[in-house]
């Protein structure tokens, strides 16, 4: 319950949100292979996450595909599709610079063989204590899930960089992110379910980091007929209304 936070060790955090903002940081003059991206920065660049489930790690391979290609730079697979580990693997090993992760994590052995097998965040529709203490660090990012102001704030408190609002369209959508911004501004926030492409816009607007949007790009009857160029053609439209809407916020901040 949100009640035992008070109960939790200190938050450990380890980089603070203007740090992981600052691209410059990451860059390094050295031969070094290059710094990974930074997931929570890619996350607040693109301000739109892709949420795939597939029935197979042959669908989920090939669906990925098409929205990376389409220019979605976030990507999260969750869980359950079959092959989850090696599709993670897979993706991270053809898509280096993509920003790669996992969803529907429930517990400490989901996040450890995600992060084995190379997830760069990991994402839940609650917030697994465990996981938030044990697995977010430098090279992984954890987005709780959380639905009332004193799990936002019990969540923040214990450690998390941004977390997500679950289940958004239920809460009242966009307008439940702007109502939760007022005392939170400071809290990066990602706003989860039932999110259209053409609702991206809105909630950025309304104080949303970013927004995971799932069937409206893996839409139902195009994963069921492999009509991958549809899910490439959407994806598109998702990355460019998240991409316009982030840089319409920066310039109005």
């Amino acid at each position: 319950s949100s009640s035992s936070f008070s109960s939790l060790p200190p938050p450990r955090r380890t980089l603070s949100a203007s740090t992981s903002l600052s691209a410059g940081h990451f860059c390094a003059s050295s031969t070094r292979a290059p710094p990974l991206p930074d997931a929570l920065a890619g996350i607040l660049n693109s301000g739109v996450i892709a949420c795939l489930r597939a029935r197979s790690g042959e669908l989920a391979m090939e669906a990925a595909h098409a929205v990376l290609r389409g220019g979605i730079s976030v990507l999260e697979v969750v869980m359950s599709t079959p092959g989850v580990l090696e599709v993670i693997r897979k993706l991270r090993q053809d898509y280096p610079s993509s920003i790669i992760g996992v969803g529907t994590v429930l517990s400490s052995e989901d996040a450890r063989n995600a992060v084995k097998a190379g997830a760069r965040f990991l994402m839940s529709p609650a917030t697994i204590k465990e996981v938030l203490f044990d697995f977010q660090g430098e090279d992984v990012l954890y987005i709780p899930g959380v639905m009332t102001p004193t799990e936002v704030l019990g969540a923040y408190n214990s450690g998390a960089r941004i977390v997500k609002i679950y289940p958004a369209s239920v809460l009242g959508g966009a307008r439940y992110i702007s109502v939760l911004k007022k005392p939170f501004f400071h809290i990066p926030m990602v706003a989860s379910q039932g999110i259209t492409i053409d609702s991206i816009k809105t909630y950025i607007e309304c104080g949303a980091s970013a927004v995971v949007v799932s069937d409206a790009i893996f839409e139902k009857a195009a994963m069921t007929d492999g009509n991958y160029n549809e899910i490439c053609r959407l994806a598109s439209y998702a990355a460019l209304q998240g991409a316009q809407a982030v840089k319409q916020r920066r310039e109005t901040c």
